[in-house]
């Protein structure tokens, strides 16, 4: 029979261990079973206890030690110690039956998920028809705070779908930490954000402020650490306008949004999750009553 699990992936910071932690109670206040696999190494603290945790095998702080390597280096050394080491998940995920939701609690390292192919191969590991023959879905969480910036924001989508097209599996992205920008940004305003489009740019507030007081930026003649200055530019603006234009042609991003305080929200993206992993085949995704923003 298959196994069920979900990868909580995206950079740091952007509340995945605690999204594993709500997804977990919430699981177990509707009678379900979470099997929660720790797959960071540099982890310190977790509200609920892994089941099965990648520092019991190898940690970043020894690699460090050992290897002289930094902390992304000693990290990608992690995921490919851990990649000769298949059995380690093997022998502790063989057991877990079909009625466990598996969560994958995963780095903050965006480029084991975007530019080395070191996650894609244990995606594949882990999904093998015949061995663990996981039903797997990625879930990629992205601050909801990032709007307030559109470069952070069409940066984050950017990985976003770096990550969609590495990993091959269905995926959903999802824009945490909705608790934060409630009593920022009118509703109408956020729901621009749902998905990435190409008009964000035409009226970012910090762009309409800067020509308004007149401010031009030349580039080569800015003082290189001065980053303000570098990021008002007119070539950092082609670049976002060029981002933004690959996301709106391959048309892939769109996000889910998640406060983690909130039980309703956990369970509208548990929905998502059982529906793309078929945890219920008849089920349908349960959509959230729009919420009011602060509407001054």
């Amino acid at each position: 029979m298959s196994k069920y699990g979900v990868m909580v992936m995206g950079p740091a910071g952007v509340g995945k261990s605690t999204f594993c932690a709500s997804l977990i109670t919430h699981l177990r206040l509707n009678r379900r079973s979470a099997f929660y696999v720790n797959l960071d190494p540099a982890a310190e603290q977790f509200e609920h206890q892994p089941d099965l945790d990648i520092k019991d095998l190898i940690t970043v702080e020894d690699v460090m030690d050992e290897e002289n390597l930094g902390p992304n280096g000693g990290l990608i050394y992690c995921f490919e110690f851990l990649m000769e080491n298949l059995d380690f998940l093997t022998e502790g995920l063989d057991s877990v039956t079909e009625e466990y939701l598996i969560i994958f609690d995963m780095p903050g390292q965006i480029e084991l998920y975007t530019h080395v192919p070191v996650v894609p191969t244990l995606i594949k590991f882990l999904t093998q028809p015949g061995a663990l023959d996981i039903r797997l879905c990625a879930a990629y969480l992205l601050e909801a705070q990032f709007v307030m910036d559109r470069a952070k924001y069409f940066a984050g989508s950017l990985s976003a779908m770096s990550a969609m097209l590495m990993l091959e599996v269905p995926h959903l992205n999802i824009l945490s930490k909705m608790d934060l920008i409630k009593d920022q940004m009118r509703k109408k305003d956020f729901k621009r954000f749902i998905t990435p489009d190409t008009t964000l740019l035409e009226d970012d507030p910090t762009d309409i402020a800067r020509r308004k007081a007149g401010i031009q930026v030349d580039v080569h003649s800015t003082d290189p650490k001065d980053k303000d200055a570098l990021m008002s530019g007119a070539t950092f603006q082609n670049l976002n306008t060029a981002v933004a234009n690959l996301l709106e042609s391959f048309s892939m991003v769109s996000y889910l949004k998640l406060d983690s305080t909130d039980e309703d929200s956990v369970q509208a993206i548990l929905s998502y999750i059982d529906d793309l992993i078929q945890y219920h085949e008849a089920q349908e995704p349960k959509e959230l009553p729009e919420e009011e923003y602060e509407e001054e």
